[in-house]
């Protein structure tokens, strides 16, 4: 039986990976500019931002399947 591909879930896997790999990318710059504070503080709200749109994205994604 050949594989069935789940676009939705490679798409939302990708976009969490690029999420992730951006807020790394944020962080390692506020540790080098020695703003360890402001960056910690955008940091986390960013994070929490990025997870809500990720989670937002799977669960319309998921309710798109159903049909």
């Amino acid at each position: 039986m050949a594989f069935k591909p789940n676009y939705n879930f490679q798409k939302a896997e990708r976009a969490r990976a690029k999420a992730q790999k951006k807020q790394e990318k944020l962080k390692r710059k506020a540790e080098a500019r020695g703003d360890e504070q402001d960056g910690e503080t955008g940091a986390s709200d960013t994070d929490e931002a990025a997870e809500a749109s990720v989670e937002t994205n799977a669960d319309a994604e998921t309710s798109t399947d159903g049909a």
